[in-house]
């Protein structure tokens, strides 16, 4: 199986998250930042960690930054920096170039600019904040575009101890249930503790049970209404 091979410019803690994650799923990654500390931090969890001034196009060339599959600039402090360096990558013909943005007038010229994927973490951690704060049923999401996303919820109350065939979900709420996240006791060293496990893929006689967590999928607008009816 093919990883991919990616190059992460700015490893500040978004950067460096992005990087240490992508590797330690297998891909090969390039960290590249001009601050010797932080090249220093993540050298023996990537595959290349470079001191390097990423606005300088000869210094990326010497990096073959071209092969990548994927770069991901990610510097969060100097954004004339950010520009130069996003220029650079696309005039090089870097297939996918991700930028980091903070704030809407960021964005906009980013986008101008051709970038061909924008970031805002700050954006997405806030939407996640309060969407848990005002569905605490909701364990975690994954927004997708034209209005979808995919939900893990707490079992809501209503339809505990129901099969998937009296629940009904995709006609009655339209959502498809993709599966069930299940908590099983195991006795380790003669202390029983609680795993969760997936269970895989549900038929229709399957009983959802109170302490179960269902990952969803569908619109928006109908996963909030099937939270809001049965919590």
């Amino acid at each position: 199986m093919r990883y991919g091979k990616f190059a992460v410019i700015g490893l500040g803690t978004f950067g460096m998250s992005i990087a240490k994650e992508l590797a330690r799923r297998g891909a090969e990654v390039l960290a590249i930042d001009n601050d010797p500390l932080h090249i220093e931090i993540i050298k023996d969890e990537v595959a290349y960690a470079v001191v390097l001034d990423a606005t300088d196009r000869k210094a990326l060339l010497s990096q073959n930054i071209q092969d990548m599959d994927t770069v991901v600039v990610a510097m969060g402090e100097n954004f004339e920096a950010l520009i130069l360096t996003v220029v650079h990558l696309l005039e090089l013909g870097v297939k996918k170039v991700m930028a980091r943005a903070n704030g809407a007038q960021q964005r906009l010229i980013l986008e101008k600019m051709g970038v061909h994927e924008i970031l805002s973490p700050e954006l997405e951690v806030g939407r996640i904040v309060a969407e848990r704060l005002m569905n605490p049923s909701l364990v975690s999401f994954i927004p997708l575009p034209d209005g979808y996303e995919i939900a893990e919820i707490k079992t809501p109350p209503e339809i505990a101890n129901r099969t998937l065939a009296d629940i009904n979900l995709r006609s009655k709420y339209k959502l498809n249930l993709i599966t069930i996240k299940r908590a099983f006791e195991k006795n380790v060293n003669g202390e029983v503790i609680t795993e969760e496990h997936i269970i895989g893929v549900p038929g229709s006689d399957t009983v959802i049970f109170d302490s179960d967590t269902i990952i969803v999928f569908g619109t928006n607008k109908d996963i909030q209404r099937f939270i809001d009816i049965n919590q």
